[in-house]
């Protein structure tokens, strides 16, 4: 079975109902993020809710067969009215038999139903009033219903399996370590039976710094070494990133833009989030882990540094994350980390750049040249980006037979990943965010395509494409 998640798009829901009234508030409130269907048993009704274009299914809510008939799946949701003239108990066993597992009961007038009389098909009931019923608190319980059962799928997978490999991209950040720490943790592992894995380990200062002060052990993968793990779980990445060597993937989670061919058993990504680290601390709560100090405080300094501390490519969920870990971390601990920022190898690349680079109509371009690491070059284009005047920064450096190129921009203006797409996805790989993007291109490629490897070539190349990308897209209406 092939589990996805999503969150935008809508998701299925049955209401079970008696009164009209209700049955127009509920579809008034949730129609159309949701895809709800109501049900009734008298004919008259279902014929007057059909022709006030209410969708309405007339049907025995206390067989099983009648949900069934309705195309139900294990990520519908139901919810029953409890105006206390039915066998509410009976309603939910018979949704659960036709494999619905999210069961919502909305308390209205003089309602009896009892949650402590749960049966085994029943195991878990959230409880609902008409005062609660509001687009944003009810689509919040739904998510995380989602999440729950998303959760507890993935977690009976993965028990049975003696070693598993939790995959991070090349030279892990905060948020793909976090994110494995959070992993290894719902997955009830140890980091004998789950190892925290990368092709090519941690570079940069701070992130050694998060590694050493939170003993996070990355171990080095190899091609050959993916054979001995009986489950793969990729995080803060996708499948497609390694470039074939996967052929197979039980779990991916991740936020950024999903790309085509990411197959895995599965899959969790949100590319409207700030942060993966956000996803892992929504699994956490959805099954009401208790979340450690470490892990608390992990996943908070993830937050804060991939969303520039909730100022890029941030929605509430980055928020609500961010203020759920707050209380539990150690803020002691994530300014320690903090404090290994700059360098003066970086700061060498900063002003080679500056001096170098080519500033015009808000946009700074500049090709650093042959670099010992990817790491330089999204930190020279994040640091410039903050220099006045400046409202978009293109750089590019050279990693032995690659072009490596990240695009920032202040948030509000077009769009990076669309940029990168436009011009580097037809010769290597391409994508992003609203506001910061990267393309990593073979040379070889780059060349045919652009004419040129020369560094200062580079630069005003990269300036023209971005300044004409924003002059198109100005034009459009």
């Amino acid at each position: 079975m092939r589990a996805v998640i999503y969150f935008n798009v809508a998701m299925n829901c049955v209401a079970v109902c008696q009164d009209d009234l209700i049955v127009m508030t509920l579809h008034e409130a949730l129609a159309p993020t949701l895809d709800i269907e109501f049900l009734v048993e008298e004919r008259p009704q279902g014929r007057r809710l059909s022709s006030a274009g209410i969708p309405t299914r007339v049907g025995d809510p206390y067989q099983i067969k009648t949900y069934l008939q309705a195309n139900v799946t294990a990520d519908t949701c139901i919810i029953v009215e409890d105006n206390g003239r039915r066998n509410i108990q009976a309603i939910l066993e018979a949704a659960a038999g036709s494999g619905i597992s999210m069961f919502y009961v909305l308390l209205v007038g003089n309602h009896k139903y009892d949650p402590s009389k749960n049966t085994s098909a029943t195991p878990t009931v959230s409880m609902l009033t008409l005062s609660e019923l509001t687009k944003t608190s009810l689509l919040s319980a739904l998510g995380r219903s989602l999440s729950r059962s998303l959760v507890q799928q993935y977690q009976r997978h993965f028990e049975d399996a003696d070693r598993v490999l939790i995959l991070l991209h090349n030279d892990p950040d905060p948020d793909a370590l976090a994110s494995g720490l959070a992993i290894r943790n719902l997955l009830h592992r140890t980091k004998t039976t789950a190892i925290i894995g990368a092709f090519h380990g941690v570079t940069r200062p701070e992130n050694k710094r998060m590694t050493n002060l939170l003993d996070i052990q990355v171990e080095s993968i190899t091609p050959e070494s993916l054979a001995r793990f009986d489950r793969i779980a990729t995080i803060d990445v996708q499948p497609h990133y390694f470039g074939g060597l996967l052929n197979r993937v039980d779990l991916v989670i991740d936020h950024h833009p999903e790309r085509s061919g990411s197959k895995a058993l599965f899959k969790d990504i949100r590319s409207d989030l700030g942060s993966t680290a956000t996803i892992l601390t929504d699994h956490l709560r959805s099954v009401n882990s208790n979340v450690s100090e470490r892990i608390a405080t992990a996943l908070l300094y993830a937050i804060k540094s991939d969303t520039l501390f909730l100022s890029r490519q941030t929605n509430r969920s980055d928020l609500d994350a961010f203020t759920f870990l707050y209380p539990l971390a150690d803020p002691q601990l994530v300014r320690k980390m903090e404090g290994a920022g700059i360098t003066h190898e970086r700061l060498q690349y900063v002003t080679n750049a500056s001096q170098k680079g080519q500033l015009r109509d808000q946009v700074f371009a500049a090709c650093l040249g042959p670099i010992p690491r990817e790491d330089i070059v999204p930190y020279v284009a994040d640091f410039l980006l903050q220099v006045e005047g400046i409202k978009w920064t293109v750089i590019a450096g050279q990693l032995n037979d690659k072009i490596v190129i990240s695009v920032r921009n202040v948030g509000y203006t077009r769009h990076a990943g669309t940029f990168a797409n436009k011009w580097f996805k037809d010769i290597g790989s391409a994508g992003g965010h609203r506001a910061m993007a990267k393309a990593i291109v073979p040379i070889g490629a780059f060349q045919n395509k652009f004419g040129t490897i020369e560094t200062d070539e580079i630069t005003v190349l990269l300036g023209d494409l971005a300044t004409q990308f924003i002059l198109e897209s100005n034009q459009k209406p």
